[in-house]
């Protein structure tokens, strides 16, 4: 009975290094880059990625929407507030005087107005005019003045 060593066929049996025959070289079998499952997964995480961006998107616009709202009613109630302080002050009626006497020259009955306009540019403009010019002729007073002078030349 032939043994396993023996029934091996010659050309894939290991020779020793004493000088027989070469041995054969097979290639061993590379394992791929991908596999087919790691291409699907890697092929349903993209998939999944391409899915989740639009809603994501959304997400933060509306966020930045909520954001900005939330500032401009803020300045709404700072506005509101503000009127409210105003309106509050025009209610007293010693400010309301205070008022009309400041900004439309009102005065009490028995009091004299007096107005003092504080121009000082004005006024040294005032002391340095002189007589106002003379008035122009108007056209038709020139008009009718140099006919006069035509009639009035002794004819020859």
């Amino acid at each position: 009975m032939p043994t396993a060593r023996t029934a091996r066929p010659a050309g894939s049996r290991r020779t020793s290094q004493s000088g027989g025959p070469a041995a054969k070289r097979t290639a061993a079998p590379r394992p791929r880059a991908l596999t087919s499952r790691a291409t699907i997964l890697l092929a349903v995480f993209v998939v999944l990625a391409l899915a989740y961006t639009y809603p994501i998107r959304i997400y933060l616009q509306q966020e930045s929407q909520i954001a900005q709202l939330e500032r401009a009613q803020a300045e709404q109630r700072a506005a509101i507030a503000a009127t409210a302080k105003d309106l509050e002050k025009w209610r007293d009626p010693e400010y309301v005087r205070i008022q009309a006497r400041k900004d439309l020259y009102y005065v009490r009955p028995g009091e004299a107005p007096l107005l003092v306009i504080d121009d000082p540019a004005g006024a040294a403009r005032d002391a340095d005019q002189k007589a106002p010019a003379a008035v122009p002729d108007r056209w038709y007073d020139t008009l009718w003045h140099s006919v006069q002078a035509a009639n009035a030349e002794p004819s020859n």
